[in-house]
């Protein structure tokens, strides 16, 4: 599927499968009599399940290991990732796949357990390590209907339970298209946890930073509980004190900024969830850094939002960390305590967390509350560049869902898309880069015509040589983003920017914004700089140029979703025009012209010669009659030659066609050495 989620939203069952089940599961029942009763009857039901018979001769062979030459397609309800406890030893493949996606890939960082139904059962089964590279690719995915012809008896030391099937070996044959049965039973239930090592939970499918799974709290209740003010410290005692021995007092915060989650967990993690979340909280005092450790973030991240007043007890105070970033203040002129930060965990000591409900925050507290630096579209050319803002628009265009990798060769990656919206101040729209902000419901829902609002974004301005400037914003670490549905109760909807933008909202037509919305496709922004020494600077010396032999290993390593430049470098041996504005039109069938280097240089001396004599008719002709007039030199031909050939093109593409080079390259040592960007 097209956005390729964790879990399928249709349970389908395998395909054309009960009949041949169900006739091998009947064998040796005919001649039974009527009057054999029902018990019969249901014993031989019970083997129309190829789960259930799978689990029966694996456990009866010696070595644990089955192999099934006739195998009967399953469909995969779900996929399910997580860490690997440690990276397997280096060992021969012993997974065959039928498929070309499959490759030597380096040690896994992380196993998958995949559910699987048969139309009678669903059981969850590990992935072995071999094909992790079919989920890479997405070739394996909720819904594919796949053979196994496999698989393995395993046992997790390191839990109490039943063992499980370990898939070795698979054929991927489609999709399946059986309608919808009822709910299947587990042929053998397995708690809510990874099924090898000792994890307790499941990570997102294609990053780190979402929460995933029932064992994220959705929301805490809050609290009516009693605050003695007496007992209260404030922030600015709190840096002061925290040196001494003495034990911290409450304290009673606010919430003015939420950053993204951090997963810190590898393959030697001891830690059950090993999760960090940082927060900006302050008081009248000022503000500082709080940090929500592990099993805390399960517990309490997802109710934790902007604008929410907190209680906190037994907490421990650390120093800051150094390197991480710092929201900008805005509009609030007060104090930063920089120096220490707020650690709340679930032991040493375990901290108390109390949000209190807005209706009971008293003015006496003097809390601070949240203020926003809005801009509009017309602002936007005058900002510096990594300048703080936050922006409310229509979204007009939503780009496709892509990954890059956090490092090289590695299995860990950052979400993102492309957004455009508009705000009726310009007619250029603002161009937004949006990486997964740990709020999945609502990354996964942007399209066009909602009204989306983007907190802590930063200003990219990229400028040229020639005084052109690419301008866009990113996201922060401590951005967020809303949309429509989200909106209410934000403390952002008494902005005055918010206001205005709503009023204009008002006075416009939908089928206008309407016809000119677009979502999905391809959006190559931003754009390759205009000389390929710039290129290089933004690039990596090893990186810079990739040769024709090693593009094919670039493309096979890439992820699905995953998106990577590469600058390749030859010598142009064929040339061909396709129409770009048919699209019945198939130019792959179209063969490009090609010929041997020795053919190539002979015709290359055919034509100089061809030149030098047409040169020389030209010139003495000229010289008759301009005597006083010199010949147009090499440099003034090939400038002539290329205005009449844009002019050709420009009135081939004012009747409706245009023109989109091919370009065929063979990639040659020499050219490196004499390029000359």
């Amino acid at each position: 599927p097209d956005r390729a989620e964790e879990t399928w939203a249709v349970v389908v069952g395998s395909v054309c499968s009960l009949g041949s089940v169900g006739t091998g599961g009947m064998e040796g029942t005919e001649g039974v009599g009527e009057s054999d009763g029902v018990e019969e009857a249901a014993a031989a039901t019970s083997y129309d399940s190829w789960i259930q018979r799978t689990f029966d001769q694996v456990l009866r062979t010696s070595d644990l290991r089955l192999s099934l030459p006739a195998g009967q397609p399953v469909t995969v309800l779900a996929l399910e990732r997580y860490m690997a406890e440690v990276p397997s030893p280096t060992m021969p493949s012993k997974a065959a796949v039928s498929s070309s996606h499959v490759h030597d890939a380096p040690l896994p960082t992380y196993c998958y357990d995949v559910t699987i139904t048969d139309g009678v059962y669903s059981e969850k089964c590990l992935l072995a390590p071999e094909l992790n590279l079919l989920v890479h690719k997405n070739a394996l995915h909720c819904g594919s209907c796949v053979e196994i012809t496999r698989c393995s008896y395993m046992y997790n030391e390191k839990k109490l339970c039943d063992g499980f099937l370990c898939i070795e070996q698979l054929k991927i044959m489609g999709m399946s298209d059986v309608g919808t049965p009822l709910k299947q039973k587990e042929y053998k239930a397995k708690p809510r946890m990874p099924l090898k090592g000792g994890k307790k939970h499941y990570l997102a499918l294609w990053n780190n930073e979402d929460p995933y799974g029932d064992i994220w709290v959705e929301k805490k209740l809050s609290q009516d509980i009693c605050v003695d003010e007496f007992k209260l410290t404030s922030l600015f005692h709190l840096e002061m004190s925290w040196k001494t021995k003495m034990s911290a007092q409450p304290l009673l915060v606010r919430v003015l900024h939420k950053a993204r989650l951090r997963y810190y967990g590898k393959p030697d993690t001891k830690l059950d969830v090993p999760y960090q979340a940082y927060f900006e909280v302050a008081d009248h005092s000022g503000m500082m850094s709080m940090v929500l450790w592990n099993s805390l973030c399960l517990e309490w991240y997802n109710s934790m939002k902007n604008g929410t007043v907190l209680l906190l007890e037994q907490y421990a105070v650390k120093p800051s960390y150094p390197f991480k970033t710092q929201p900008s203040l805005g509009k609030l002129h007060m104090k930063r305590f920089s120096s220490i930060e707020i650690s709340l965990n679930v032991r040493d000591p375990p901290a108390k967390i109390h949000i209190i409900p807005e209706s009971k925050v008293k003015k006496e507290w003097k809390l601070p509350g949240i203020k926003y630096d809005f801009i509009t579209r017309s602002e936007l050319d005058n900002l510096p560049n990594n300048h703080s803002c936050d922006v409310i628009g229509l979204v007009k265009y939503v780009g496709r869902t892509e990954r890059t990798r956090k490092r090289d060769h590695g299995e860990d990656f950052w979400i993102y898309r492309w957004v455009h919206i508009v705000d009726g101040t310009a007619e250029e729209p603002f161009i937004l880069e949006l990486f997964a902000t740990s709020q999945p419901a609502v990354f996964e829902q942007i399209h066009p015509m909602t009204y989306l609002v983007c907190t802590q974004m930063r200003v990219i301005r990229d400028t040229v040589e020639n005084g052109s400037c690419t301008t866009y914003l990113t996201t922060s670490n401590e951005s967020q983003i809303f949309i429509t549905g989200w909106h209410k109760g934000q403390p952002y909807t008494n902005d005055t920017k918010v206001k205005s933008f709503i009023q204009w909202i008002k006075t416009q037509k939908e089928a206008y914004h309407m016809e000119k919305t677009a979502i999905g496709g391809y959006y190559p922004f931003p754009p390759v700089p205009n000389t390929f020494s710039k290129y290089c600077k933004n690039s990596k010396v090893e990186s810079v140029l990739t040769t024709i032999s090693e593009m094919e290993k670039e493309i096979e390593s890439l992820h699905y979703r995953e998106r990577k430049r590469i600058a390749i470098q030859g010598i142009i041996s064929a040339i061909r025009y396709v129409s770009c504005g048919s699209t019945s039109q198939d130019a792959s069938g179209v063969e490009p012209m090609q010929m041997s280097k020795q053919q190539l240089f002979q015709r290359c001396i055919s034509k100089s010669n061809h030149v030098k004599e047409g040169r020389k008719k030209y010139q003495q002709s000229r010289e008759t009659s301009h005597g006083q007039r010199s010949p147009a030199s090499v440099q003034e031909q090939q400038y002539i030659v290329t205005r009449k050939a844009q002019a050709k093109r420009k009135s081939e593409t004012a009747g409706g066609t245009l023109l989109c080079p091919e370009v065929h390259i063979s990639q040659d040592h020499q050219a490196r050495k004499s390029f000359n960007p």
